[in-house]
């Protein structure tokens, strides 16, 4: 995973985080999106999206 990936994962996180706790989104739908923010938060962090590996798909310029 690119650092540009990574750094878009963390911000849009952090988007939908400040958006709740604003009251902006509630009830079920900031429910997913608070898990979609974990999981963004979590993927950057381990460098890794699982959903990358069976398209392989790489945003790291690196490795192509």
């Amino acid at each position: 995973m690119g650092l540009i990936d990574k750094v878009a994962r963390v911000a849009l996180a952090l988007v939908v985080i400040a958006l709740y706790f604003a009251g902006t989104i509630t009830g079920t739908a900031a429910i997913i999106l608070l898990v979609f923010a974990g999981v963004f938060i979590a993927t950057s962090l381990m460098g890794s999206c699982p959903l990358y590996i069976p398209f392989n798909i790489s945003t790291n310029k690196e490795e192509k």
